[in-house]
């Protein structure tokens, strides 16, 4: 039996700042290439800390150490 468990295709750390709203990111990032745009999707990182986009396989990881900030 094996897991379905796939390799990311990318990760990339992120810092508390970098974060959007209440603590998400979006696929793609600025820093990717054109040719591997997809919609757009927001990823919330905050909860547990790492998110996958559904679409390329890039995870976004929390740096570690930084501390995310929920007042509203």
């Amino acid at each position: 039996m094996s897991a379905n468990v796939q390799t990311p295709k990318a990760v990339v750390e992120v810092t508390a700042a970098d974060l959007q709203g209440p603590g998400v990111v979006f696929c793609p990032n600025p820093k990717q290439a054109l040719w591997s745009n997809h919609p757009k999707v927001y990823l919330d990182v905050a909860t547990t800390g790492e998110a996958r986009c559904s679409y390329c396989g890039t995870v976004y990881k929390l740096k570690a150490g930084e501390k995310v900030g929920h007042g509203h």
